[in-house]
């Protein structure tokens, strides 16, 4: 699979039930498949990585990114989604 058909999505704030379904759904419903995921609770403090297949959407990604934005203004949380060459490129020294 191509880099240019990743993205990474990642989840902060304070946890609550029902992030990682809210997530899950949000994707699957656009066509987009879950590579692999990291999440771990710190002091009441949920932070989430995902890497997820962009080869297969339903969807545009700017589409996308509005659904899940909604989620986290609905959630009260922080989640964004970047196309995976643009995260490695911010990350490269």
């Amino acid at each position: 699979m191509a880099a240019e058909s990743k993205a990474v999505v990642t989840v902060l704030g304070f946890d609550r039930k029902g992030i990682i379904a809210g997530v899950s759904s949000v994707l699957f419903e656009r066509g987009v498949n879950i590579l692999d995921i990291s999440q771990t609770i710190l002091d009441g403090y949920f932070n989430m990585v995902m890497v997820v297949d962009l080869s297969e959407p339903t969807c545009p990604f700017d589409e996308l990114q509005g659904a899940l934005n909604d989620l986290g203004k609905e959630l009260g949380l922080q989640i964004r989604i970047q196309k995976s060459e643009i995260f490695e490129a911010m990350h490269q020294v």
